[in-house]
């Protein structure tokens, strides 16, 4: 199902498991939730034996040998995380937009139609026609270097980063028709 993740980032570690979980307490596996670092996948991940995860931790979980994951489990929606793991989403989801600011450049310095009415920037929360016509002529002169920049050249623009974290999180309730950033 879509792209492969290398690393994931933990948003929340259950010791003994789900606490609704119905099972017996020795039957329950510990669980974390996590976020991929690439494509933003939420998913459910089980640890190796006497392993401890912690929040915000990066994990190895691509195809090689993996040193504190056991295995994923499967994928989850928004709404299924735990609190602590909805707490932490978005401040993890701001983080890798930091991080990989030039990637999401891209989106706007790449961005092209969807189809004969709608534009992938038109996606995006808070941005419309207007916006996405001003983005389109002003990358022309040359193409986006920050989120400073574009905001600098594309008058009275929402905040792009602001808008690509809310559309992450839009897309991981798994509700969308087209997807930008979540694979």
């Amino acid at each position: 199902m879509g792209a492969k993740e290398e690393y994931a980032i933990i948003l929340d570690f259950l010791q003994h498991g789900y606490p609704l979980d119905p099972r017996p307490s020795h039957r329950k596996t510990p669980i974390a939730q996590a976020i991929g670092v690439e494509h933003f996948g939420l998913l459910e991940l089980i640890p190796k034996k006497d392993c401890f995860l912690q929040p915000q931790e990066k994990v190895y979980i691509g195809e090689g040998k993996r040193d504190k994951v056991h295995h994923i489990s499967g994928r989850l929606t928004l709404s299924k995380l735990t609190e602590t793991a909805r707490t932490e989403v978005e401040f993890i989801i701001k983080d890798l937009v930091d991080q990989n600011e030039k990637a999401f450049l891209e989106f706007f310095n790449k961005a092209g139609p969807i189809n004969m009415r709608r534009h992938q920037l038109e996606l995006l929360p808070g941005f419309g026609k207007k916006h996405m016509l001003q983005v389109l002529e002003v990358r022309e002169e040359k193409p986006f270097e920050s989120f400073e920049d574009l905001k600098e050249r594309v008058k009275l623009l929402p905040d792009p980063k602001q808008a690509i974290i809310k559309r992450i999180l839009l897309e991981l309730e798994g509700e969308e028709k087209h997807y930008l950033f979540v694979k």
